[in-house]
């Protein structure tokens, strides 16, 4: 397992291309409303990033398991936890919940007026992100960032999703290590200054299992309930994490909903 240190400069490119992300996720959530396809959200998010001098990064994305990611953005309605493929043949229905990422970052959207018990499950499982970025500093384990954030959502009764996890990033979307939502403290790899991590809980509100679909990419809650998915990416200092990615647009627009 490799695992690159990153310098200033690309820690600043990092930066800017996080920029970018949020930008991106604030202009979905103008669009985000009933009656909006999955692909129409696709459509405005691929032609802002390259409006403004980007290449979507998770289109044709590989997959061990099938063929590549056909979209710019992921839009995971509901049960779906990650993964979910824009259609044209998917509206968006007052009361959804839709969580949706470019590059890595992922912010989950109430679609209207949503149900009270999942908007507490949205605004535990955003809290139990910044509950894991408190603990990204070096010295700490990567078990030090699962166990702040297993510990913030399981006394809600949530499930934390255990077959996905965070993981390392730099010059590819993915790379090690693999950044659980769960673990002990003091266990793990150490964290060094200069990693770059995405950190990005999955939780459920009912149990944490999941399903693969047969399309290869979307995952399911296999009960049916919904979950939430939140993400930033983190350059990890010796003075405390670093969030390059933002929601800070987004929650401008939106407001403090959870």
């Amino acid at each position: 397992m490799k695992i690159f240190l990153k310098t200033e400069d690309e820690i600043e490119l990092m930066r800017r291309a996080n920029r970018l992300v949020a930008a991106t996720l604030a202009e979905l959530a103008k669009h985000i409303k009933p009656g909006v396809t999955t692909l129409q959200l696709d459509n405005i998010a691929e032609a802002f990033i390259r409006d403004h001098g980007g290449t979507p990064s998770f289109k044709n994305c590989p997959n061990p398991f099938g063929g590549p990611f056909p979209a710019s953005i992921c839009t995971s309605i509901n049960r779906v936890v990650v993964h979910g493929i824009p259609s044209d043949k998917v509206f968006l229905k007052e009361g959804d919940i839709i969580s949706g990422f470019n590059g890595d970052s992922c912010y989950t959207f109430c679609v209207g007026e949503v149900d009270k018990d999942v908007r507490q499950l949205l605004k535990t499982t955003k809290e139990s992100l910044y509950e894991g970025i408190k603990q990204a500093v070096a010295g700490h384990h990567l078990g030090d960032i699962g166990w702040a954030v297993q510990n913030h959502v399981q006394p809600f009764g949530y499930g934390v999703v255990r077959e996905l996890t965070g993981h390392g990033i730099g010059r590819e979307m993915h790379e090690a290590p693999q950044v659980p939502n769960y673990g002990s403290r003091g266990n793990g790899l150490l964290l060094k200054a200069g990693m770059c991590i995405a950190i990005e809980p999955m939780i459920t509100m009912g149990d944490r299992k999941v399903w693969l679909m047969p399309d290869k990419w979307t995952i399911i809650t296999r009960d049916g309930k919904p979950a939430a998915h939140f993400e930033h990416t983190i350059a990890i200092r010796e003075s405390g994490p670093e969030i390059l990615s933002s929601f800070e647009e987004i929650e401008n627009i939106e407001g403090h909903l959870y």
